[in-house]
This record gives structure tokens, sequence and C-alpha cells, in this order.
């Protein structure tokens, strides 16, 4: 019997590599690409440990090559619905009862798996699936991922070993149970962490999932769930079915043995999942858990007495890498009139140097939009703000779907605060710009407050620490993850922990130990050493 108290020690963020010229990464990633562009494969539904095929197909496409095909994959119905939840439930009390450090033992062979032996080619399916550069990919397929995994197995054992106080004759403990039913996880295009994070935490704490991917994100998706089994996890603890989200969603919470969902996407949809939710929950077993971060409507907030430079660069890194497909991508800025001829000339010379293209092509610093839908939804925010008289694109704005998916880095600059773009999350690489006058600061604050139903991610450019001071005050529930004199972009697991408020989501901040504890459920236990045995108080006795 293994009864050692074992704690993982805190981690390190895993080391990001560069792939400049020469180096050994580099050689070795261009030969993975190589090889992932020259094959297609055949991706079927995993239930209980099984590949299985439906017939029913669909295809995998490089978004900046939509006519080269991937993958073929194969989709979900109502049948296989059903046995993902039965696998699910079926493998649940085995893998509830398995030492915690056993199952963190697993999540820390995926980490060393995905950094070492599979490091380039989850790089090279992110890349070509997803039309990341190589540093986008790198940062977030393997950096991240394994983060994710190293640091919530540290924080699980920070998690357990938080005890209640035990007075003299008492011994008081707390039981950091799974919950009842399985977790329906559904998960993003943009980053191959996110779909790690949100079928594996759930099952740290002891739950089992079944996992709805992005269909536009189904190779790496289908490459995790390989590197999973090679880990050691075990069948039925997370089952993987592509299909329509409609349909998977329907049937999924249906169950009575619904008992939680974990969600990045849009607010559209987290909505909807929710109501349905809630209309449904006499059906349920108890009360399902909902942990949700759907997008935000970034901000860039620049005082006066910020450097012009800095504020460029980071608005272009924070607007157009990965093609602004990120929830905390900047897609709204506002900038002092005494700065915004500077500003916009350094704008103009820096977006005049990105390259764009296919992500093979190291050179390149963007790739494509994911899809057509995407593709469709930029190009038509642009060809309005061309024809709008409040608005007017003043960088950029080209677009073409003929080979790839592609929309170039585009500045709009409006003179309404209130403009489109300067409210609707958009996805792309498209940022919206507000010149105000110098002394209204504190006004454009409260107008950066007031504006977006979103409260994500934003940040303030000051070298006035008086005026940094009062962005941050102001704009306290603007935004979940706040940056001062940074892009707005970027947060890391075990420094940042991630999540915003109002429509951005839950807040239940991924990368730390708060998103793990909505994944359990606690049971108190008291044990009285030496019980009473008269039922009468002090109090009770005669004068």
């Amino acid at each position: 019997m293994n009864n050692a108290l074992f704690q993982f020690e805190r981690p390190v963020n895993e080391p990001v590599k560069s792939y400049a010229p020469g180096t050994k990464e580099r050689k070795a990633l261009k030969q993975e690409l190589e090889r992932l562009s020259s094959q297609k494969v055949e991706i079927p539904l995993i239930i209980g440990g099984k590949e299985i095929k439906t017939g029913d197909m669909g295809k995998v496409v490089m978004p900046h090559d939509h006519g080269h095909v991937l993958a073929d994959y194969h989709k979900a119905g109502e049948k296989e619905i059903k046995m993902a939840i039965d696998a699910a439930m079926e493998a649940k009390k085995q893998w509830a009862e398995m030492p915690w450090v056993d199952r963190a033992s697993i999540m820390m062979r995926v980490a060393e798996l995905i950094t070492t032996k599979y490091r380039y080619l989850m790089n090279g399916v992110t890349m070509l699936g997803q039309s990341k550069t190589p540093h986008q990919s790198e940062i977030e397929s393997v950096c991240e991922t394994a983060d994710f995994l190293r640091f919530n197995s540290y924080f699980t054992g920070q998690i357990y070993q938080d005890q209640p106080l035990s007075p003299e004759g008492t011994i008081n403990r707390t039981e950091y149970r799974p919950l009842e039913g399985f977790v329906f996880a559904i998960t993003p295009f943009n980053f191959t962490a996110i779909a790690s994070n949100l079928t594996l935490a759930p099952a740290l704490m002891g739950n089992t999932t079944v996992w709805k991917p992005a269909t536009t994100s189904l190779l790496s998706s289908y490459y995790l769930m390989k590197i999973y089994k090679e880990a050691g996890l075990p069948d039925g603890v997370v089952n993987f079915i592509p299909g329509r989200g409609s349909l998977i969603g329907k049937h999924v919470m249906e169950s009575e043995f619904f008992g939680g969902l974990h969600f990045t996407g849009s607010k559209p949809t987290f909505d909807f999942l929710w109501k349905n939710i809630g209309n449904q929950l006499e059906n349920y077993r108890y009360y399902p858990r909902i942990v949700g971060e759907t997008g935000g409507k970034d901000f860039v907030m620049v005082h006066n007495s910020a450097i012009a430079q800095e504020v460029a660069t980071a608005l272009v890194r924070g607007a157009y890498e990965y093609q602004g497909q990120k929830c905390s991508a900047a897609s709204r800025a506002y900038i002092p009139k005494s700065m915004w001829s500077d500003i916009k000339t350094r704008l103009e010379k820096t977006i005049a140097q990105i390259k764009m293209g296919d992500v093979q092509n190291f050179e390149n610093f963007m790739g494509a939009v994911i899809d057509e839908a995407s593709f469709d939804n930029l190009a038509s925010f642009i060809e309005q703000a061309k024809k709008d008289t409040d608005a007017e694109v003043i960088i950029g704005g080209g677009h073409d779907k003929s080979k790839g998916f592609y929309i170039e880095p585009t500045v709009i600059l409006t003179t309404n605060p209130k403009y489109a773009t300067m409210e609707e999350e958009l996805f792309g690489p498209v940022l919206t710009v507000y010149v105000y006058e110098d002394q209204k600061y504190e006004e454009t604050l409260d107008l950066l407050d007031q504006t977006s139903i979103f409260a994500l991610t934003g940040s303030i450019f000051a070298n006035d620490r008086y005026a940094a001071l009062k962005a941050v005050n102001k704009l306290s529930n603007a935004a979940g993850n706040f940056y001062i004199n940074d892009k707005p972009t970027g947060a890391v697991v075990g420094q940042q922990p991630f999540g915003g408020a109002r429509a951005s989501g839950t807040n239940d901040k991924a990368g730390s130990f708060l998103n793990l504890t909505r994944w359990t459920s606690q049971r108190a236990i008291k044990e009285t050493l030496v019980p009473p045995t008269d039922f009468t108080y002090p109090y009770m006795d005669k004068e």
C-alpha cells in the first residue's frame, strides 16, 4: 500500500523554443510539416477507448489552402452520443477511486510526451489544421498544454491539503469528491491547449468527460487523444465525439447524468446552452456545474504619457498575432489626439512589413482565418466600414478567399466610440481606433467601461503612474485580465490565471486552483473522539 503524503513540486513554465534559422528545432519542425502535409488521415470517434467509424463523414482542410484536405473524420450520431455517456459513467467509479497522485502522474506523462516525443507533431498538426505560425503554435499547443497539466497537478495537491481545524476532542477533514455525473467539454478551434485543459482539468479531479471538439481543430484534438492513450489514461475517462454541435448538445444535456459543462466558445452558444440546462433542471439528478469563457472586446487604453513605439508594437502583436483569433486579442484602442499622428505612422510602417501566407513559410507573421464563415463575417464588417460616414479603413482592408481565407491586417478609424466594430467581437485581424481629446482621459475611461458587454482582457499604456492607477481603478470590472504597459494577450499558466466576467464568462480562472475546485464536490467529515453522554448544558444548572 502506498500511503506516502506526496506533493508535486511547484513547476516552472515550459521553455519556448525559438525556431530561429540554424536551430535543431527548426529543421525538425520543417521535416514534420512536410510529412504531415503529404498524408491524409482518417479520424474516428473514440468512445470507451475504442475507435468507432460511423460513415457520416466530413473533411478537415488547411485554412491557408482550403483545397488541401488533411483528414476525413467521422461524425457522431444519436447512438454514438449515448454510447459516450454510458462509457463515461461506466469508467467513473474506478477512475474516481484511483489515488489522485496516480491520476496526476498520467497528466504529467501527457505533458512530458507532448514536450519531448511529440513536440513537433503537436506543433505541426496545430500549424496545418489551425493556420498558426511556429511561434503561435509553440507557445500554446506545446508549452501552454504542458503548463496546464503540470501546474494543475501541483494545484491539486494544494487543494487536497487544505483541511479544516480540529479542536480538542474532534478530527475534522474534507474530501474533495468528483461530481456525481459526467462533464461535457465543448472546446474551441483557436487553442489546442484549451481543448486539452477543458477535458483533462475535470478528469484530474476524478471526473469523466464527453468531449465535443471544434470541427476546425479536429486534427490536433485527435492527436491529443492518441497521446492520452499512450500516457495511460484509462478507457472511457475522455470520450471523443466529433460532429454537429446542436445534435451532440441536445442529447448530452438530455441525460439525467449530466453533471457539468466546461465550455469555451461564443457568447450566443453559451447563452443557449445555459438556458437549455435551466429548462431541464427537473430532469437532472444534480445541479450541473457551469464553467464557461466566451470572448471579449479587448481594449488598449493609451495615456499621453505613453511611449508611441511601445504602443504601436503592442497593438500590432495584440491585434494581429494568430490573425486576431484570440479571445484576448486587441480589437479596440483609445488613443489621445496628441499621440495619434505619431502612432498612426508607426502602425503604417510596421503593418507594411507583415507577411501573410502559408504557415509553412516561416517568414510569415500571419496565416489565414479559420474558415469561410469567419472570412465572410470579417469581410462584411470591413466593407461596411468603407461605406459608413463615421468610420474609415485607414490600413489594410483587403480580403481574398480564392486559395485560403486571408484577411489583411486592418485598422479602422472611427469618430463614433459606439461604432459596431468598437462593440462587437469580430475574432479576426481588425483593430478599431477611437481618438480622444487629451483632457478627456478620465471621461474616456468611463466611456470605455460602458461600451462593451464583454470584460475579458484590456491594457493601459502610461508612464504617468497616477494615470495608470486611475485606469486600474476605473476599469476594475472591465477586464478579468488587466495589463499595464503590455498587450492584452499572452496570459501564462501559473502567472496570470485567465478568465473574464460580464458577458465574457464565469471567470473561473483557468491556470489556477480556482478552476479545479469547480470540478469537486466537498464533503466535510467530523469525528468526535469521545461522544457526550448527557444532553444538558451548564447554563441549565440551578443557581
